[in-house]
């Protein structure tokens, strides 16, 4: 179920951009509002911050601890009880006098700052009058002072210890190198784990947006990729009101749009095939009554000239009727269990004048979800190319096996393949290689277009690649009944 922030934005036409800023100033006021409630609970914001909740109880543990170890020692033993504590702590001790005389400890001179702060000058008295009494010190201070940088812990202690002469005051003096005085103002695991919380809590709060654009751009490169390889039926959800959704919009128009232009063109194409069959026929009966009565000469050549272009006419011609019907088929395609051992058989019995010319290797009891005479003439084409071009470099291999859910149909060759930027455009109609393969050696160009017609027909998809050293093979993948 989706959060209501979210679903409310989802459902708001705004631009994609202001969603994104949205969201991320919504971001900054929670984490702001947290900050501030941590920052007071913590800190309470008084003038002496330090000193509050968990800083100020730390503090005072500290204060009690050596205050009480003070008041049992004897007044000898004072300098090995603050260096102690010294070296637990990580900070300097000391102990001063209220009026600024140095007692015990490492640090002997405070700086000009600390001594304002411990020791307040009193004010100023007015002319012919007494001076009022000296104003004492902080109970507790914390400051920093430069050149060079160091911290400093105030803190104004009595002390009642019978060996040194009863009660008396004094200043306990902590200076460290860093804010966190030890752990006594700042506790690092505290704040390590806020700024982990802040993290995470980013994460999460980030994560639905993040996702459903992602699953929305993942979802449109999927299409295109799809609609590129001439699936022009598949469309984009367009649930979302922003940028994104009206891209999902324009991808399916332009599906819809090449959908019609691919099909108007076949249909186009088809038409014209089919109008040509009649005067082609006739035609062909014509030249074939005039390279009969032609006799010997130049005449003979000119009637075997012309019959053989109307018959690479008539080729054509036929080629594209094929490729229409395998393309408007659709809607009669009869999908079925269908034996691939039978019909590879029934393949290689169509295109092969020898029995060695083509191994296959496929097991019994394969079966694949297509339209027999598809799959049929899909492979025969397939060897009818491999026959033409591998050049009798090898024997031609067909091979089936199983992949998850999926019949993988491979027809390979030992011939010399194809360049690697050519394999993308196999399967373009009329397309073939100009150094090889020629109207007079290589069709038409429409074989390998009616493979991949049929193919797709039965819902499959065929790749091409070459080999390793040499070779081609083309890859068939169908479904399987699950």
């Amino acid at each position: 179920m989706e959060s209501k922030p979210r679903a409310f934005l989802a459902s708001v036409r705004l631009p994609l951009s202001a969603k994104i800023l949205a969201w991320f100033f919504l971001n900054v006021a929670v984490l702001a509002a947290v900050v501030v409630l941590l920052f007071n609970a913590q800190f309470r914001f008084d003038l002496d911050w330090v000193f509050a909740s968990s800083a100020g109880q730390r503090v005072d543990a500290m204060r009690a601890l050596i205050v009480g170890e003070l008041n049992t020692a004897t007044p000898d033993d004072w300098a090995e009880v603050i260096e102690r504590f010294s070296t637990a702590y990580g900070v300097h001790f000391a102990l001063f006098e209220p009026n600024g005389k140095h007692l015990i400890g490492v640090v002997t001179e405070l700086p000009q700052e600390v001594q304002q702060r411990m020791f307040p000058s009193p004010p100023a008295a007015p002319a012919g009058k007494r001076p009022p009494p000296k104003i004492e010190g902080p109970v507790h201070a914390f400051l920093r002072t430069s050149n060079p940088a160091r911290y400093w812990l105030l803190q104004r202690v009595r002390l009642n210890n019978p060996q040194a002469g009863g009660a008396m005051q004094v200043v306990l003096v902590a200076k460290a190198d860093s804010f966190s005085m030890g752990g006594l103002i700042l506790d690092p695991a505290t704040w390590l784990g806020l700024v982990v919380g802040t993290v995470v809590f980013s994460v999460l709060f980030w994560l639905p947006l993040l996702h459903g654009i992602t699953r929305s751009i993942g979802q449109m490169t999927q299409t295109t990729r799809q609609i590129a390889e001439g699936r022009f039926d598949v469309r984009v959800a367009t649930r979302r009101h922003d940028e994104l959704g009206s891209l999902a919009e324009s991808i399916n128009q332009m599906a819809a749009r090449l959908n019609g232009f691919v099909a108007g063109q076949k249909r186009f194409l088809g038409d014209i095939a089919h109008e040509l069959c009649s005067p082609l026929a006739r035609l062909q009966m014509v030249l074939g009554i005039m390279e009969q009565r032609a006799g010997e000469g130049k005449q003979a050549e000119y009637a075997k000239s012309a019959s053989e272009k109307a018959q690479q006419i008539a080729a054509l011609v036929n080629e594209l009727l094929v490729f229409s019907r395998a393309s408007f088929g659709a809607t009669a395609v009869n999908i079925q269990p269908v034996a691939v051992r039978e019909a590879v058989a029934e393949a290689v019995q169509r295109e092969a004048s020898e029995p060695d010319q083509i191994q296959t290797e496929i097991d019994d009891g394969l079966t694949v979800l297509a339209d027999r005479e598809l799959l049929v003439r899909a492979v025969a084409n397939l060897l009818r190319n491999a026959l033409r071009y591998s050049e009798g470099a090898g024997p031609i291999t067909v091979a089936a096996a199983r992949e998850d859910d999926v019949m993988a149909i491979r027809i390979a060759d030992c011939g010399p393949g194809v360049p690697e930027e050519e394999l993308p455009k196999l399967f373009d109609a009329f397309y073939r290689l100009d150094h090889s393969r020629t109207r007079e050696t290589g069709g038409v160009g429409l074989g390998l277009t009616i493979v991949k017609t049929c193919v797709e027909s039965c819902g499959g998809t065929v790749v091409a690649h070459n080999r390793h050293p040499h070779g081609l093979e083309v890859v068939i993948r169908l479904a399987v009944e699950s």
